[in-house]
């Protein structure tokens, strides 16, 4: 069958086999990579079989071993991102692939590409912005018990902060809607991208869900690139900057409150002296609780300022995503019944 011409030459077919979704949507599966030599093949074949007629790309990331070979021969379109980390590769898959829906997986083939109907079934029908693939199974071989704590502890703070509505924040296996790729910034660089796209859903009170999916031990000669402490750090900073981003009243009235606690704390022995002497014996102290109380203060307004600014930046986002056809919605006509 011929392909319509397409405007941009990396879009997705619209009339690809979508297993008979409403409206033909254009399926793209989008798998960054870094020396992932012992499973590319076997996820591009995975996900070619259960999604038929979705184009996969595989970007590769400064592979240095057969990587950008498995995947073309398994019938993966490749291309590069050379910048090194996979927050990077996201950024360049979502500016440049063309779809209605996007189904991204990581190269490492501990995923269930079966399941991948489900999930883009989901997002589809209900209309949804972001389908999370929890992961399930596996055993300590697949999900390193570090890793489980890890990812239970990050998990919690960030729903505690943002609102809980996903149970497992770092999973590398999730379906989005065009509106929403084409509305998230990806301003990180690392692994720690899947925070900053749970917290872009949640912010922006998307549509969401999540559906458990099988999770398996990596193939042998395979070796995972996450590091439990040096990459849940920097997830902690990331989230650290998204509070003070995205809550920037509570994070700067925060720093106010200790300021202003440890400026009373140290003013108490000064007062009490001046009540009884009428004298300031301990100068550098009086002078040293003025200026916590003025930081304070300082702390106080720049939150007051920021949070005026974020909400300008969310009204922003919104209607950038507004502006984007969501999933299941033809042009023009909104179905009924």
């Amino acid at each position: 069958m011929t392909l319509p011409t397409l405007e941009r030459p990396d879009a997705v077919p619209r009339d690809a086999a979508t297993f008979a979704l409403p409206g033909s949507p254009r399926i793209a599966v989008l798998i960054p990579c870094y020396n992932e030599e012992p499973s590319i093949a076997a996820v591009v074949r995975d996900f070619r079989a259960a999604l038929p007629g979705a184009v996969v790309y595989v970007y590769d990331n400064n592979s240095r071993d057969q990587t950008v070979e498995r995947a073309r021969d398994a019938g993966a379109v490749v291309r590069h991102e050379p910048l090194q980390g996979k927050g990077n590769v996201v950024r360049r898959m979502f500016a440049d692939v063309e779809a209605d829906v996007y189904v991204l997986v990581d190269g490492d083939d501990t995923y269930h590409a079966a399941s991948a109907p489900l999930l883009v079934r989901r997002l589809w029908e209900d209309r949804l912005d972001m389908v999370n693939a929890a992961r399930t199974g596996g055993g300590a071989a697949a999900y390193r018990p570090g890793h489980r704590a890890g990812n239970r502890l990050l998990t919690g703070l960030a729903a505690r902060i943002f609102g809980k509505r996903v149970n497992d924040m770092l999973s590398g296996y999730r379906v989005f809607s065009r509106r929403f790729v084409k509305s998230f910034p990806a301003l990180s660089t690392g692994f720690e991208t899947e925070t900053e796209l749970t917290v872009h859903a949640l912010e922006l009170r998307m549509p969401v869900a999540e559906l458990a999916t099988p999770y398996k031990e990596r193939p042998p000669g395979s070796s995972s690139k996450l590091n439990t402490i040096r990459d849940g750090v920097r997830i902690l900073r990331t989230i650290a900057v998204l509070v003070k981003e995205e809550r920037p009243l509570p994070f700067f009235a925060g720093f106010a409150l200790l300021f202003a606690l440890l400026s009373v704390g140290l003013a108490g022995p000064v007062v009490g002296d001046w009540l009884e002497t009428g004298l300031v014996p301990r100068l550098p102290t009086a002078v040293l609780c003025t200026g916590l109380m003025l930081l304070a203060f300082l702390s106080l307004a720049c939150g007051l300022v920021l949070d005026t600014v974020t909400r300008g930046r969310r009204e922003m986002k919104r209607m950038r995503y507004l502006a984007v056809r969501g999933p299941g919605v033809e042009p023009g006509v909104e179905k009924t019944g």
